[in-house]
């Protein structure tokens, strides 16, 4: 019989918490969910009224992995779920608002992944948002060096820019913006990233094609457009080892020299915050947004 748990007044059955999700590490089941309850207070805050896709991976990273909006089957009728605009029509997908809601989402082993807009504002997003992904043998290194240059370029525009890891090889540059149109965003950030591959033309490539991207960094824009997500802040990912899409501060990434330097693993979240607090709560603190240049 599958336990049941109660986690702020709502009954939970977590199932098979010794199953080994990670095999290379041993890491489980059970500190997977033990993890998200003891992150959940800045992993809320960047849930919080932003409808979730879902990666689920229920037997690890090295088995089946399929993406999903769909509200899953047998969530509960406490979770909130909103309708959400789509290209064939709307669907209902989950909004993760509470400390239940999200360990029953983290139960079903997944990685969240978020809109840069809220629930109600289909399209009007409020954050700026810029992947920097490296083709080998580029690396994470080579992802501090643009991410510098893009930090400075977006302060001359009045945005201050905010960094983490993906938890895979590269960099999200994150910045709070009035709400403004995803179109106007995905455009501005396009003009970034063609900045970058002019100023930086050995290092950065803002094109898509495969071809044209060994050895450089590419700045992905597009994850502005309505339709797309990005791996949420604190969010474990599907890789070998249970790395987090984890922030990091600046000096962290003036200083890399090595890939390894910027991994944070699922065990270490807690002691950084310990150490730096929540370093992506200016997100979403009031009168911190800034206004997209015209």
């Amino acid at each position: 019989m599958t336990p049941m748990t109660e986690v702020a007044g709502r009954r939970l059955a977590l199932s098979n918490l010794d199953k080994v999700l990670y095999p290379d590490s041993g890491f489980t089941k059970g500190q997977l969910l033990h993890y998200y309850a003891t992150t959940s207070e800045p992993l809320l805050a960047q849930l919080r009224d932003r409808p979730v896709s879902f990666l689920r991976y229920p037997d690890g990273p090295g088995g089946q992995r399929f993406f999903t909006k769909n509200v899953p089957p047998g969530t509960p009728e406490w979770v909130r779920t909103a309708e959400v605009p789509h290209s064939d029509g709307s669907q209902r997908q989950v909004v993760v608002q509470d400390l239940p809601s999200l360990i029953w989402a983290a139960n079903l082993v997944t990685e969240f992944h978020t809109p840069q807009w809220r629930d109600g504002a289909h399209g009007r997003a409020d954050r700026l948002v810029l992947d920097l992904d490296p083709g080998a043998p580029a690396t994470v290194v080579e992802c501090c060096e643009v991410a510098l240059w893009l930090r400075e370029r977006l302060a001359g525009d009045g945005l201050e820019a905010f960094v983490k890891t993906s938890g895979s090889k590269g960099l999200h540059l994150l910045a709070s913006i009035r709400p403004t149109a995803s179109d106007r965003v995905t455009a501005y950030a396009k003009r970034l990233a063609v900045a970058a591959e002019r100023e930086l033309p050995a290092l950065v490539t803002h094109r898509m094609t495969r071809s044209l991207r060994p050895g450089k960094v590419f700045v992905d824009f597009s994850q502005n457009a309505a339709a797309k997500t990005t791996a949420t802040p604190y969010t474990v990912r599907a890789r070998p080892e249970p790395t987090v899409s984890a922030p990091l501060t600046w000096d962290e990434v003036a200083g890399c020299g090595t890939p390894e330097q910027l991994v944070v693993l699922a065990r270490e979240v807690a002691g950084r915050l310990e150490r730096y607090g929540d370093l992506l709560a200016p997100l979403y603190e009031e009168g911190r947004a800034g206004e997209l240049p015209s």
